[in-house]
């Protein structure tokens, strides 16, 4: 997740000036999630103890199922926002 958030923020930096794709949102909403994790893995170290980076495949798959859930509100934003247009053209012909 942390990985998808540097490299989504990076290529939002690399584009800021024109954020057509909204790069922006989803750079925010990786973050979010990471953070999230983060959170969720430091509280349950300090009240449980035990292992603070948990590498069992329910993480792994946590992990994948948060990215997928990030894109897809993302692509449906993308689709609601139309940055090019290219929904109104085909609605309108």
């Amino acid at each position: 997740m942390a990985m998808a958030a540097a490299l989504s923020t990076a290529m939002w930096y690399s584009k800021a000036e024109n954020d057509v794709y909204m790069l922006k949102l989803l750079s925010l909403m990786l973050w979010g999630a990471t953070t999230m994790v983060f959170v969720d893995h430091v509280m349950g170290y300090l009240m449980e103890g035990g292992e603070f980076l948990e590498m069992s495949v329910e993480a792994t798959v946590l992990g994948f199922v948060l990215l997928v859930c990030a894109l897809t509100v993302w692509e449906i934003v993308l689709m609601i926002k139309d940055p090019k247009g290219i929904l109104r053209k085909i609605k309108g012909e």
